[in-house]
């Protein structure tokens, strides 16, 4: 899709990498909504703040009345509860779920018709390597981002023939408040990866693997599971 002149809504687009997209996506020359349970805490020059909790059905729907021109969704709010699976607190896991499955699910629901009834655009799913390492002591984050893959794939089949695209972001640590305690060697330029998915959004691409460690895991999927 064109970049210039889209309408784009960035869930989590105050901070981290959503600032970014916020950012890059009107030097491209396009209107964003930077949405966010507290929109006062949006800082980009130009960009509209949108009230929007994603775990929260009724603040979607209502975003969704506000940014009725959107053509493109990015859908980026994300946490880590470093909660594991077993054992872990069970309202924790839960939230996971809420935060990297059912909201942006709910997101996509919600814009999907709005998006093809503005003549089409775009869908990006921020997701992460863990979608595919699964790590015992963030079972609960590799859980809800596996899950977050497995609807990227089951959507972009739906919206395909709506004139929808959509675009799985599949990423490492990034040089964000979320992995502060990482060592920066390991981490990622978050204004890198937002403009390598932009440039996938603009040629159509179903997948950006934005690191290393990324395509070395993703390469690996096909190996014997080992115990």
């Amino acid at each position: 899709m064109e970049i210039k002149n889209s309408v784009a809504v960035v869930t989590g687009g105050n901070r981290g990498l959503g600032r970014h997209f916020v950012t890059q996506l009107i030097e491209r020359g396009a209107k964003v909504y930077a949405a966010a349970r507290v929109p006062e805490s949006v800082d980009v020059p130009g960009a509209v703040p949108l009230r929007l909790d994603i775990t929260d059905p009724e603040s979607v729907a209502t975003a969704a009345r506000v940014a009725a021109d959107a053509t493109l969704l990015v859908n980026n709010a994300g946490i880590s509860t470093h909660t594991p699976l077993l054992g872990g607190d069970f309202d924790r896991i839960r939230l996971e779920m809420e935060t990297h499955y059912f909201g942006p699910l709910t997101v996509t629901r919600a814009f999907a018709p709005i998006i093809e009834a503005n003549g089409g655009g775009a869908v990006v799913n921020v997701l992460s390597v863990l979608s595919w390492l699964h790590v015992p002591d963030h079972g609960a984050y590799s859980a809800g981002k596996a899950a977050g893959w497995a609807m990227t794939h089951a959507v972009r089949g739906q919206l395909a023939p709506k004139g929808i695209t959509v675009t799985g972001l599949h990423v490492g640590y990034m040089d964000t408040d979320m992995a502060s305690s990482v060592a920066p060697e390991q981490k990622t330029d978050p204004a890198l990866v937002a403009a390598a998915t932009l440039d996938a959004v603009a040629s159509g691409a179903p997948e950006v693997l934005a690191d290393d460690l990324t395509r070395t895991v993703k390469q690996s999927l096909s190996a014997p599971a080992t115990t």
